[in-house]
């Protein structure tokens, strides 16, 4: 007798072309000439005309298998790696974006300055400096030198000048004097 293997599924076995496999299990004869083919050992059999098949709970597979701890652990290794390395590649990135800028203002100031020069350069700009701000002035001009009047700031504004405060040790003295007349002693 032939059978061919099964798989679990029940389906045929898948053959490739060229080759075709045929499985034979050995029959023993039994009296009256039937024959009767035996199960190998460690082998599945299938379930005919005996009722139901009993059911049994596969095992459970564990919610993470040996890889996949490993391939965890390497990737939290790897994280914890590449840290630092991207601390100190991001505070140089904002280091470098600080002294371009500050080398922007320093051209900017840089540029001012060269304005100055140039203006400093002219006679006409550096006599009228001289009279702005050292009050020059030139042979056979009169100088009028306006000063500023402090009570002059208080008399026009109509306001009586504000009252000078109390020496110190007066408003120590009154407090002393409220302190002793409203206690009942």
């Amino acid at each position: 007798m032939t059978t061919q293997r099964r798989t679990p599924s029940g389906q045929g076995p898948s053959r490739r072309p060229g080759s075709s496999r045929v499985r034979t299990t050995s029959a023993t004869r039994v009296a009256a000439g039937r024959t009767r083919s035996r199960p190998a050992p460690n082998r599945r059999t299938v379930n005919v005309g005996g009722g139901p098949a009993k059911r049994t709970d596969a095992p459970r597979p564990r919610a993470l298998t040996g890889r996949a701890t490993v391939l965890i652990v390497v990737f939290v290794a790897l994280a914890l790696a590449y840290t630092y390395p991207l601390r100190v590649y991001l505070a140089q990135e904002s280091q470098i974006a600080q002294l371009e800028a500050d080398q922007v203002a320093q051209r900017k100031a840089i540029a001012d300055k060269q304005q100055q020069l140039l203006k400093w350069q002219d006679p006409e700009y550096v006599r009228a400096q001289a009279r702005e701000r050292l009050n020059y002035v030139r042979p056979g001009d009169k100088t009028l030198l306006v000063l500023p009047n402090p009570n002059a700031t208080a008399s026009t504004t109509g306001d009586q000048p504000a009252a000078a405060p109390d020496r110190w040790y007066d408003t120590l003295w009154n407090s002393v004097r409220a302190a002793d007349a409203e206690s009942p002693n």
